[in-house]
């Protein structure tokens, strides 16, 4: 296997979401610990010692990348702090916030679809967020009704989910709806990986759905 192979071969694992269950904990570094270790020592060796820049440049890639891991990245978390949600969604390039309510089903299921994208998306950081917790954003933010998703790109609201009516108003939507929808938005973006997993297609009914115009009271209204 040639020296790029290796290199890409040990950065797909990392951030492929097929390693990893889906899972709302905190994620276990051991492994990964393991792959930028051997990632580090295949940089050592002496057969690539004359790679020079080369090397180093792949040196600060993985950094980034361990950074970013240890961040939060590639999982799906809750933030419990409010100054710390601000932090977040305020410095990251592309951020994604679930405000949720513990008591709403509906917050249960979005939760799901969120946890998948996590995994999927890499680059975008994906968190969510106990209303009761961060108070003043619910008012900052003029939240009303739940699941509300807000996407941020580099601290800037540029969408708003607000309950399931623009995802066909269905509790069995298609978690190639919402990833439409965010990629439209720009706030997710494919991993350029040769091993990266397909994107989810939307399916026919999916789409039928987000044509719908029908309406339920299905929705958590927080006034």
């Amino acid at each position: 296997m040639s020296y790029s192979a290796k290199i890409d071969n040990l950065v797909s694992h990392i951030t492929n979401p097929a390693n990893a269950p889906v899972t709302n904990s905190e994620h276990d570094f051991d492994d990964d610990e393991q792959l930028f270790a051997e990632l580090e020592a295949e940089l050592e060796n002496e057969d690539y010692a004359a790679r020079g820049q080369g090397i180093e440049a792949l040196k600060r890639e993985m950094e980034r990348v361990r950074d970013m891991k240890q961040s939060g990245h590639g999982t799906y978390m809750e933030i419990k702090d409010e100054k710390e949600v601000m932090r977040i969604s305020g410095n990251e390039p592309r951020c994604i916030v679930h405000f949720f309510h513990s008591n709403f089903r509906r917050c249960e299921i979005m939760d799901k679809h969120l946890a998948k994208l996590a995994l999927k998306y890499f680059s975008t950081r994906f968190i969510r967020v106990f209303v009761e917790n961060v108070p003043w954003l619910v008012e900052k933010l003029s939240i009303k009704v739940l699941p509300c998703v807000i996407s941020f790109r580099n601290g800037v609201s540029k969408d708003r989910i607000i309950g399931f009516e623009e995802l066909g108003n269905s509790d069995a939507f298609d978690t190639a709806v919402l990833e439409l929808r965010f990629t439209q938005s720009g706030v997710i973006q494919k991993e350029p990986s040769s091993t990266s997993q397909p994107t989810y297609s939307v399916s026919q009914p999916a789409r039928q759905h987000l044509r719908s115009q029908t309406h339920d009271d299905d929705e958590f209204d927080l006034d």
